[in-house]
C-alpha cells in the first residue's frame, strides 16, 4: 500500500517553517474549481527568518538547492495551515522557480530541482513532477536566493 503525501513528508523528517503572512497586497493562495494556486513563496526558515543571498555571488548552486527546497517547505506549510494536510492535493500542475543569480549564473533548473525534488517525495514521481520553468532574475524581494510560485490539482 502506497503512503498518503501527508506520511511520505512525515518520513522525510523535515520541518515546516511557519506559512508566510502577504507583505503586500496579494493573497497567499486561490482556489478555482479543482485548482490550487500558490503565490511567490521565499525561503522562510523555523525561526520565520528567510535565507537571504545571491546564486554565483553570496552563494554557490549548492546553497541555491538548499534554499529552493527550503521554499518547498514553505509551499507544504501553506497548504497544511490553510487546508490541514498535504493529501488535499492530487498533483503537481505546475512550477515556476526564479533564481536570484549573478547574469553569467546558467544553472538555473539545477537550483530549482531543490524544490522539485521535494514535491517529487512527497506526492510520487507520478504526482509530484509537473511541467516547469527555472528562470534567473537580476533580484528578488529581500534579496532571498529562490521564489517559486506553483499550480495543484486538489482531489474532487
Amino acid at each position: 500500500m502506497t503512503s498518503s503525501p501527508q506520511q511520505a513528508f512525515s518520513v522525510l523528517n523535515l520541518e515546516l517553517p511557519p506559512a508566510p503572512q502577504p507583505l503586500g497586497i496579494y493573497k497567499p493562495f486561490l482556489v478555482d474549481g479543482k485548482y490550487l494556486y500558490l503565490s511567490g513563496h521565499g525561503p522562510v526558515l523555523p525561526d520565520r527568518s528567510l535565507i537571504v543571498g545571491r546564486i554565483g555571488e553570496d552563494m554557490d548552486m549548492d546553497e541555491g538547492k538548499l534554499a529552493a527546497r527550503q521554499v518547498g517547505l514553505t509551499m507544504l506549510s501553506t497548504i497544511v495551515t490553510n487546508f490541514g494536510s498535504l493529501d488535499v492535493i492530487r498533483r503537481v500542475i505546475k512550477v515556476l522557480g526564479m533564481v536570484n543569480c549573478t547574469p553569467d549564473f546558467e544553472k538555473h533548473p539545477y537550483v530549482i530541482n531543490g524544490c522539485s525534488e521535494l514535491f517529487a517525495a512527497v506526492w510520487g514521481t507520478e504526482n509530484g513532477i509537473g511541467v516547469r520553468s527555472a528562470v534567473g532574475m537580476g533580484s528578488l524581494p529581500d534579496n532571498i536566493p529562490v521564489e517559486v510560485e506553483a499550480v495543484f490539482e486538489l482531489h474532487s
